[in-house]
């Protein structure tokens, strides 16, 4: 019996450590193996971190050129000492590997489409990580980041301080142990690889890709085959009634020294040729802006300029922004980083301070491609059989064996869609992308250059690298300039290129230059006294020479110029609180002509309750007012009602809702809007009757939100969140009760909203201020992973320290890194 006990002992024990060593299925991915995952030597127990960490720490690299002090104070901001420009990118990308080295890590992964090597996902059943994969090496990312590598390592100035990071990150990574690799790594079973630059590269073209990939191409196309072009243009126009833009009304452009010209057939081929494309894409999200604005010491009681900005991205945990500051003998920059670059692209110096909103240019057109055959060995260009190019892209996969991608290629760009990529796509047509992120360029030049300006000039010097994404960026200095460009390489186009899916058959519809800078808009020292941006077009489109399209604001810009139009009293509490500003300039101009054709008299007792909270509303989206749920509801409902037999109930295809700006402007300006009439019923609706079936519809959305929440405040049903990038529900920040929205300077959603928001006071002794949802830890069991979430939340700041290298014995330093040679 005991031996026979013995082997069932014995045959238990082997298959718990076989189990336990195995990676078992979990959805598209699978889990690591247990025992490792759960061993006390090495396991997760090794990432929870003690309330009171050692930091302090003392390195020697033969790789330094000198010595480099770091300090860490009590938020975990480093502020690094070096003596030069290699030891302080040295130290920056140690620093962002020690506390980022998974984020910044996956990051590039994604958008070289590299997921499927950690997650595992078999070949013949795509995951959607694997679908990723596909679009972004469809997209032509690894081409990019090759090409600007080439570019970037050509210039000594950006290839010196790409090594120097790359260098720091893997001193780091050659010193890390896997007992104490991040969590993510061991819940996914992999490693962390070597640093490159190409790997800092890809990053950059995340930006681009975030920033400068968002277009309407397909769905326009398909709306237009069922609208004529006069109902095309009025449901999709190119310009605002309302507009405010960011260079200031009434400037006069110079005559455009690139003259663009439509194609003879671009009637016929283009605007009034009726067709439709029966696929989905993926895109960037169109929410991602941002504010900034700067003005000009006659309009603040210091006398010296002050300079706001608020970049509006996706809430992730670990935060995209690391905050730090860099000081050497000849600069000295603070500001906030990102994970996975060297420099500080959003900050201050010395001299100045810069910030950036998105130029939302459409910067990223498609073409239809006509193959001979389905070799697609040629294709027809100019009138004849044009041989393709080929890009073999060996896609890796975990627990499987490599996938392989055979990517055509074109005079206009890499092919993207067609029958192989798997789409429902009629005729075997295909469709190449040409995109501005496509080209070789050095954007992390600026910011080598930036850290160093000392005035106007230099900041023009440096922004002229800055090619994709396009940037609006704002500057003042302590000299009391003040400035705004709108810079990229922005196509010249003529107006509507790129509005469609447009013919691949020969030149006619190719791009026919790049706007020069001297040409792009911008502004000094308006008479105004202030410059500013939200993503407004960013010129009256009458007045300026070249074509601007692409995806705009409205809203916030009209309430920012309004608000620094007011008075010259301001401070930087004032901007502060204009940051955190929750009034709804939208709602305000909407609501009044609204209510106007509602009647209370049509509503049942539950509806003028909804009525009732609309009409004491104050338009202000605070985080306990019950009013932007119900207006949210409301022009959610009206909207639909507007445009859903026009667009959804007409055509399965895949098409876009106009901007919320454009049904208000156009029933302010016509009561008898044709878009207002049910094309679908035989009575002729009005205004009254879809604003009456609206409400109707939204109080029973709201009826059934108040039985869900038990509440209709605003931070209840917004319920914004900020998840982790693999959202582990244990890792993400659920709920968090503020105010903001869409259409609001406080441009907080669920999941998207500011991510930095910065005052710089440019006084003789700069007095500056700034605060993100996030932590400076990227370990979800540290206590510095999202301790700065609440402040923020609340609408306040911490005063950011320019520590000086005589302050080393300020009680506001915690910790202190030493590195020699």
């Amino acid at each position: 019996m005991r031996i026979v006990a013995f082997l069932i002992s014995a045959a238990a024990t082997t298959a718990l450590v076989w189990a336990l060593g195995q990676r078992w299925p979990a959805g598209a991915t699978k889990t690591p193996p247990l025992g490792s995952f759960m061993s006390p030597q090495t396991g997760f127990w090794k990432n929870a971190e003690a309330y009171n960490p050692d930091f302090n720490i003392n390195l020697s690299s033969p790789l330094l050129q000198d010595k480099v002090d770091v300090y860490l104070d009590e938020r975990l901001v480093p502020h690094v000492f070096a003596q030069n420009d290699h030891d302080v990118y040295f130290a920056q990308g140690y620093l962002h590997a020690k506390f980022r080295l998974w984020q910044m890590e996956f990051q590039t992964h994604v958008v070289s489409g590299r997921l499927c090597e950690i997650t595992g996902a078999k070949r013949g059943s795509f995951s959607i990580l694997d679908s990723l994969d596909r679009m972004y090496r469809r997209l032509g990312m690894g081409l990019a980041a090759e090409k600007s590598l080439a570019k970037a390592e050509a210039d000594p100035e950006t290839k010196a301080g790409m090594d120097a990071y790359t260098q720091g990150v893997n001193f780091y990574i050659g010193q890390l142990k896997p007992e104490d690799y991040p969590i993510e790594y061991k819940l996914l079973d992999y490693a962390p690889e070597k640093w490159t630059n190409l790997k800092t590269i890809y990053f950059n073209k995340a930006m681009a890709y975030d920033l400068a990939s968002y277009e309407k191409d397909f769905e326009k196309t398909n709306a237009k085959s069922f609208l004529t072009m006069d109902l095309f243009n009025k449901m999709y126009p190119s310009a605002q009634d309302s507009l405010d833009p960011i260079i200031p009304k009434g400037t006069v452009y110079e005559k455009p020294s690139i003259l663009v010209k439509p194609p003879l057939n671009v009637d016929s081929l283009y605007f009034n040729f009726q067709d439709s494309i029966s696929f989905l894409e993926q895109k960037a999200d169109p929410a991602n802006g941002s504010n900034n604005w700067a003005i000009a010491g006659s309009k603040t009681v210091s006398g010296k300029p002050i300079l706001c900005g608020d970049p509006h991205l996706g809430l992730k945990l670990p935060c995209i922004w690391y905050e730090m500051q860099l000081h050497t003998p000849e600069w000295n920059a603070y500001g906030v980083s990102f994970p996975g670059a060297p420099s500080i692209p959003i900050g201050f110096n010395d001299s100045i301070a810069w910030s950036e909103t998105n130029a939302g240019r459409d910067v990223r057109d498609y073409y239809e491609i006509t193959f001979k055959d389905d070799s697609q060995k040629e294709y027809k260009y100019n009138g004849a059989w044009v041989e393709t190019e080929w890009r073999i892209d060996t896609v890796k996969l975990r627990d499987a064996a490599p996938f392989i991608d055979s990517i055509p290629m074109t005079v206009f760009g890499p092919v993207m869609y067609e029958k192989r990529y798997g789409d429902k796509l009629k005729d075997n047509k295909a469709y190449a992308v040409r995109w501005k992120a496509h080209d070789a360029s050095n954007e992390g030049k600026v910011f080598f250059k930036m850290v160093k300006a000392k005035n106007y000039n230099d900041y023009v010097d440096a922004i002229q690298y800055l090619e994709c994404p396009g940037q609006n960026v704002v500057f003042a200095s302590k000299s009391g300039d003040i400035a705004l460009w709108c810079q990229g390489a922005f196509p010249a186009k003529w107006k509507g290129q790129g509005d469609f899916v447009m013919p691949g058959s020969d030149t006619s519809y190719q791009w026919q230059g790049v706007i020069p800078m001297a040409e792009n808009p911008h502004v000094l020292n308006p008479l105004r006294g202030f410059v500013s941006s939200a993503n407004q077009l960013p010129v009256e489109t009458d007045k300026y020479p070249y074509y601007v399209g692409g995806n705009f604001d409205l809203y916030r810009g009209i309430e920012i110029n309004k608000i620094l139009s007011d008075t010259n009293r301001f401070t930087a509490a004032a901007m502060q609180k204009m940051q955190n500003s929750n009034f709804n300039r939208y709602a305000a101009t909407a609501l009044p002509l609204l209510l106007k054709n509602l009647y209370d008299s049509t509503l049942n007792e539950n509806e003028k309750k909804y009525s009732a909270i609309l009409r004491q509303w104050n338009y202000v989206a605070d985080a306990d007012e019950s009013g932007q749920t119900v207006f949210t509801q409301f022009m959610a409902a009206f909207e639909k009602a507007m445009w859903a037999d026009d667009l959804s109930n007409r055509s399965a295809l895949p098409t876009i809702m106009p901007n919320a700006y454009t049904s208000i402007e156009a029933i302010l300006k016509d009561s008898a809007y044709p878009f207002i009439d049910n094309r679908e019923t035989p009575a002729k609706e009005t205004l009254k009757d879809i604003v009456l079936l609206a409400f109707q519809q939204a109080s029973q959305n709201l009826d059934a939100l108040q039985e869900k929440n038990d509440a209709l405040s605003w931070a209840t049903t917004k319920a914004t969140e900020i998840d982790h990038l693999l959202n582990i529900l244990g890792f993400n920040v659920m709920n968090v009760m503020n105010g903001g929205g869409t259409n609001i300077i406080n441009a907080t959603s669920k999941k998207h909203g500011p991510s930095w928001r910065m005052v710089v006071e440019l006084t003789d002794s700069t007095q500056a201020y700034g605060v993100y949802p996030g932590g400076q830890s990227g370990n979800p069991g540290s206590k510095f992973y999202s301790n700065f979430v609440d402040t923020w939340a609340s609408g306040n700041y911490y005063p950011l320290w320019v520590m000086k290298e005589s302050q080393a014995a300020d009680n506001r330093v915690k910790w202190r890194m030493s590195f020699s040679k």
